[in-house]
């Protein structure tokens, strides 16, 4: 009989989930600080598991875990922040983290919280866990505007097109699975579909539109907000023009949806 898992905590700012226990190993997703990984098996310094938040499986390096597993306390609620190595805005950064990633805060010092096993990071970045979250998922997702896109990316120096959605509306206090097929069908259960004319007339302000393998939400009736490979950024663009674009290299929209 197998061994059961062991939950381990992300006290890395960021950690690749690979499809290889490897460096190069092909990246699905990101684990940002303080998630949670549940290891079945090690190899040469790489464990292999599913990571609760949306069951993502693969391999993670272990340098980037620790075990036990501690319940957060905050959450980044900036872009990115510096987590220092002493309360002191001199002192010299350990690592970068992003939104959404947490903090177990052991203790106050001036205008920093200690994260344990982790460093200081600067309280005006952090939401108590239970506070409430952002109230507008797509000004959260606007933030995002010129971030390089990454594929398997959900960090602030780097995402794809269904790590932003999954991002803002995580900063949010919403929940969408990882990637843009998953997060179809659940809009397709969560939302109402919104019909797609020639002129794309009748969409507005959050509304997802979808095409196969991708994912962008609306800021406006005209205006689509995704992360993606052809300007390798996150762009606000016409929807028409890039639907035009998309249709010609790929394939048209499979549906849009709007969220209640």
């Amino acid at each position: 009989m197998s061994a059961a898992p062991v939950t381990y905590q992300v006290t890395a700012g960021v950690s690749a989930l690979r499809r290889t226990p490897a460096d190069d190993g092909a990246m699905d997703t990101q684990l940002l600080a303080g998630e949670t990984f549940e290891v079945s098996e090690e190899a040469n310094g790489w464990g292999r598991g599913r990571a609760p938040l949306d069951g993502y499986e693969g391999w993670v390096d272990m340098t980037t875990l620790s075990a036990p597993a501690l319940i957060p306390t905050h959450t980044v609620k900036a872009l990115r922040t510096y987590v220092y190595s002493e309360p002191d805005l001199k002192s010299a950064p350990v690592c970068l983290i992003s939104m959404n990633a947490k903090i177990v805060g052991a203790r106050r010092e001036g205008r920093f919280i200690e994260a344990q096993r982790m460093g200081w990071v600067f309280d005006g970045h952090l939401r108590a866990v239970g506070e409430d979250a952002e109230p507008d998922w797509v000004a959260v997702a606007e933030r995002f505007v010129h971030t390089p896109y990454l594929w398997g990316g959900k960090e602030s120096l780097g995402l794809d097109c269904s790590g932003l959605i999954q991002t803002a509306m995580e900063a949010a206090g919403r929940f969408i699975p990882r990637d843009s097929g998953q997060q179809e069908a659940w809009a397709k259960e969560h939302g109402e579909a919104v019909a797609l004319t020639e002129d794309f007339s009748g969409l507005q302000r959050g509304d997802l539109v979808f095409w196969p393998g991708h994912v962008g939400v609306m800021t406006d009736a005209d205006t689509l907000l995704h992360a993606n490979g052809h300007h390798m950024m996150t762009v606000a663009e016409n929807l028409s023009r890039a639907a035009r674009r998309i249709a010609f290299h790929y394939a048209p929209p499979t549906g849009a949806y709007r969220l209640g």
